[in-house]
């Protein structure tokens, strides 16, 4: 995409340039039914209509609408751009996987990470309440995740308890 977008509109300012091809691309992204050659005519008959009510888009274009070669090298682009999102499209679930793996691996090290820290005064106050409330003999708890694992356990547990007694 960004190979055509350099051999595309060479006559116009680099400011209009990136401004229509922002535009279109943005058409093409909001409308993944249509084929390119659909969304040139729905752009042009829109930009001539904006022009006929005196309130275009962009003005520079006055020039550039009837011009075949414009009409040529925005189709040209539009079919780039339909072509990127549409290798996007295929990609999404690579990327989705990824990003679970990722996730997976973040929690992997967070847990490695808290398995060699010494547990926190409030990890500890709070397993000490426990086990005082539900007369449980408490263990010497060496890291925050044997901690957070102790708290977990004791909780899922007892609250198991409390949901059978509700029933």
């Amino acid at each position: 995409m960004y190979l055509i977008k350099n051999q595309i509109y060479k006559d116009m300012t680099k400011t209009q340039k990136s401004a229509l091809c922002n535009f279109l691309r943005a058409l093409v992204k909001k409308s993944p039914e249509l084929c390119a050659e659909d969304i040139l005519e729905k752009f042009l008959d829109d930009e001539r209509y904006y022009f006929e009510i005196n309130n275009p888009h962009f003005e520079f274009l006055e020039n550039y609408l009837d011009n075949p070669k414009f009409t040529e090298e925005t189709l040209l682009y539009l079919k780039e751009c339909r072509k990127y999102y549409d290798y996007k499209k295929k990609q999404e679930p690579l990327i989705q996987a990824q990003k679970e793996f990722e996730k997976k691996k973040r929690n992997f090290l967070k847990e490695v990470k808290m398995s060699k820290e010494t547990p926190t005064k409030k990890q500890l106050y709070y397993y000490d309440r426990l086990c005082k409330k539900y007369n449980i003999k408490k263990k010497d708890l060496t890291s925050k995740l044997e901690a957070r694992n102790e708290i977990e356990s004791i909780l899922n547990e007892y609250s198991r308890d409390f949901e059978n007694i509700d029933r």
